[in-house]
């Protein structure tokens, strides 16, 4: 007889104690091989497929999604053992008769979300089923029924890929009609289609978009490439249903005599909850301000002959060498000379903690939000390491598989928001850091060199600082030396 083994939701590490359910990467019914990934999940740093332990069936699943679980929680029940024939059980705990077994040790154990699995990725596999049932009685209500209710086999196995990274929506869902699971069905099969195929959207913050205010995407027409939903496309639906649905939008208001707190926001309009990593970053950036007496400082430099050493650098041959790695460097070796900005304040114990390491963090705008992916070691990295790691965790980032670990740990930020067009900004740290390097775009200006006037290529540089870790001269003469380094890239030879 099988043996039904519940698997929750692990510990995700980092201080993180919940996550989100994003998308269902199997159905009741599928079997699953050890360490499959089965669900994608969101957490306040990233989002990650979880893996699960078990090799058998699916029994059941605990959640829909866009709801949150806490760590700990059940995510589903494998029947180990057991054959695609046996079917599903009939409900999420026991009421096919047999228990589920708790603390069983006969998976693989490998179930940290966003570190991967101990297992190479050629032995992951997913069974398909060979042909769907029908879906049985009267039309499906809004919301999917809960697994307890679905048919022994879902219509498709829930894992389909939407445009090149299959991403679905990232945050929760407030009652809208729309669970998009990839296969172009609803998410347990279940309910007549208006379309066939899967919705033509790649963006996660499209579908978040959506799914909080009841839209349906398939009712709409994408004008980006081969009909691409884009986020222009929803806002132009949702302006367009604005004058329809304005009475059902726009509260009451209270009575006279109504006691307890008035919201004072305006009425009407779209309320976006901060959750996720839009949550996370409001929440770190607001205790940043509330506990950090920060200071900047800025200094314009002349960035011609780092652009003419770039250029050197790629005409050699070899990999090509990023600008951004070129300042990293720069960063690295002032961070060396002036160590009281590579730090943080331990305010409980009222002491500045100086590291001897240099995590390299730098700030990317993402459709999830704004991340700040951690480089690791970054003061023994060359400049050719330098670039590789930030392509790859670029890479991640707008693809939104960053895990926790990339997110953490870093002990100075690097900030290019020149790539926003702009000269130059007073950032907020990324706590608990103590510094944060700014560089704004870099453009031809007149400047005087050797004594004579010409167009030069122009940079800003800012350095945001925590005045409690030192003062002006210090953080000073770390922009000074940047500034140097920039003007005369050959500077760096003394720290080589």
């Amino acid at each position: 007889m099988a043996q039904v083994l519940e698997f929750k939701l692990p510990d995700l590490g980092e201080g993180l104690t919940e996550a989100e359910i994003v998308r269902w990467l199997v159905q009741v019914g599928d079997v699953v091989a050890i360490d499959q990934p089965v669900v994608e999940v969101e957490t306040a740093k990233a989002m990650v497929e979880v893996p699960c332990p078990y090799g058998g069936v699916v029994t059941a699943r605990f959640g829909e999604e866009g709801t949150e679980l806490p760590v700990g929680a059940p995510l589903l029940t494998v029947a180990v053992g057991a054959s695609p024939s046996d079917g599903p059980q009939d409900g999420p705990a026991d009421r096919s008769g047999a228990a589920p077994v708790r603390g069983a040790a006969e998976g693989s154990g490998n179930v940290l979300v966003g570190y991967g699995t101990g297992e190479p990725p050629a032995r992951r596999r997913r069974v398909r089923p060979t042909a769907p049932l029908a879906p049985a009685g009267a039309p499906a209500p809004a919301r999917p029924a809960p697994p307890a209710a679905v048919p022994a086999r879902a219509d498709g196995v829930g894992n389909g890929s939407l445009g090149s990274n299959g991403l679905q929506g990232s945050n929760g869902s407030n009652g809208t009609t729309v669970h998009a699971n990839g296969t172009g069905t609803p998410a347990h099969g279940t309910g007549a289609l208006r379309g066939e195929g899967p919705v033509p959207v790649i963006s996660p913050l499209v579908r978040r978009l959506a799914r909080e205010n009841g839209l349906d995407l398939r009712e709409l027409t994408g004008s980006g490439p081969d009909g691409l939903i884009l986020r222009a496309d929803v806002e132009d639906a949702l302006r367009a249903a604005a004058p329809q649905d304005r009475t059902t939008r726009q509260p009451a208001p209270a009575p006279a005599q109504a006691s307890g707190p008035v919201s004072s926001a305006p009425a009407g309009g779209i309320r976006i909850p901060l959750k996720g990593v839009r949550g996370a970053v409001a929440d770190k950036l607001s205790r940043s301000r509330r506990e950090i007496p920060e200071a900047t400082c800025w200094v314009d430099a002349d960035a011609t002959e780092l652009m003419r050493a770039r250029s050197a650098m790629n005409a050699a041959g070899g990999p090509k060498i990023s600008l951004l790695a070129l300042l990293a460097r720069i960063c690295t070796a002032a961070l060396a000379r002036f160590p009281e900005l590579n730090s943080s304040v331990d305010t409980e114990a009222r002491e500045v903690v100086q590291f001897d390491h240099v995590h390299l963090g730098f700030a990317a705008q993402t459709e999830r939000g704004l991340v700040v992916p951690v480089v690791r070691d970054a003061h023994a990295r060359d400049a050719e390491g330098l670039t590789a790691e930030f392509a790859r965790l670029t890479e991640a980032g707008r693809a939104g598989t960053l895990t926790p670990a990339d997110l953490t740990g870093g002990t100075f930020t690097l900030n290019n928001y020149g790539v926003f067009g702009v000269d130059g900004s007073t950032p907020i740290i990324n706590h608990p850091e103590a510094a944060m390097l700014g560089v704004g775009r870099i453009v031809p200006k007149p400047w005087v060199h050797e004594g004579e006037l010409a167009v030069r290529q122009v940079v800003q540089l800012s350095l945001t600082f925590d005045h409690r870790v030192c003062d002006g001269g210090t953080a000073g003469g770390f922009l000074r030396h940047v500034a140097d380094c920039v003007e005369q890239p050959a500077v760096l030879l003394r720290t080589l």
